[in-house]
């Protein structure tokens, strides 16, 4: 998930997809990609007393399968902390410093279906990370004139990514949060930004809720809290389609997630290969 605009629902889209997906029997890696840690918090960990965090991952100083923890949720994480801020101005002086994620996602791959990267809400060397070790991103996108001037920017950005360091990417879509189809407003920005940057809408659109600012307080996603809320059976609806299953699909049989054992078990031992990663979307206010 990327948006330089906080505030847009990313990582609720994260969280929430994560758990949607783990419910159709995917084996699912998030990766909280942002200094804010609002990922790791919404999903019942508290960044302050976290030893080990994904800012290990990105400098060599540990690989991702010993910092993976599993959430309540089913799904692993890769948390973050506040020390991923600095991370950035290492990274800078790095070469190759925009694959520093690609490269240790890859000894995973092997052990997930799905990863979702929460970007933070900026264009810099973290989200540049993202977009590098991504098949698809998806752009969370609160249907205001504020919230969507940004788009350009980060299609912009996208663009440059495919030119220099991953020409597999491709948007998913713009996925519509925080989403209020009473009033004409949200419906003529989101028809703007169709028209201005001819990027895929993905429906259903997310509802405004208070279901979505409770569920973080639990440590839990929506699906959890409010498993039978619209907002839940929305981010349902999206799991399906990044897997491709139509409304009337046979679910699987649901895998039990891998335990953080097993996946640096497995971690050891897989070969180095392309990524197979899919991006894309936080907490309201909390970007």
């Amino acid at each position: 998930m990327a948006n330089q605009k906080g505030g847009v629902a990313k990582t609720t889209s994260v969280a929430s997809l994560g758990a949607a997906l783990t419910e159709l029997g995917r084996r699912v890696l998030l990766v909280d990609l942002d200094p804010q840690a609002c990922l790791t918090f919404s999903l019942g960990l508290d960044p302050d007393i976290l030893e080990l965090s994904v800012h290990d991952v990105l400098l060599g100083r540990l690989s991702a399968g010993i910092v993976v923890t599993t959430t309540a949720d089913g799904t692993d994480l890769l948390p973050a902390t506040i020390e991923l801020a600095g991370s950035e101005a290492v990274l800078l002086s790095r070469t190759g410093r925009e694959h520093a994620l690609r490269l240790a996602l890859a000894e995973l791959l092997d052990s997930y279906d799905v990863i979702l990267i929460d970007c933070p809400p900026s264009l810099g060397v973290l989200t540049i990370n993202g977009l590098t070790a991504a098949d698809e991103v998806i752009v969370p996108l609160q249907c205001e004139t504020l919230s969507h001037r940004g788009v350009g920017q980060l299609l912009d950005t996208v663009q440059d990514v495919r030119r220099l360091t991953n020409p597999r990417l491709r948007v998913r879509g713009v996925l519509p949060t925080l989403f209020d189809a009473r009033t004409a407003h949200s419906r003529a920005v989101l028809a703007d930004v169709v028209a201005r940057y001819h990027v895929d809408v993905l429906a259903p659109p997310i509802a405004r809720s208070v279901r979505f600012a409770e569920a973080p307080g639990t440590g839990r996603s929506i699906l959890a809290t409010a498993g039978r809320s619209k907002g839940a059976d929305a981010y349902r609806r999206h799991a399906r389609a990044i897997l491709g299953l139509a409304a009337g699909d046979e679910i699987p049989a649901r895998r039990s997630p891998l335990s953080t054992g097993r996946a640096k078990e497995r971690a050891s031992v897989a070969a180095t290969a392309a990524a197979a990663v899919v991006v894309p979307i936080g907490v309201p206010g909390c970007g």
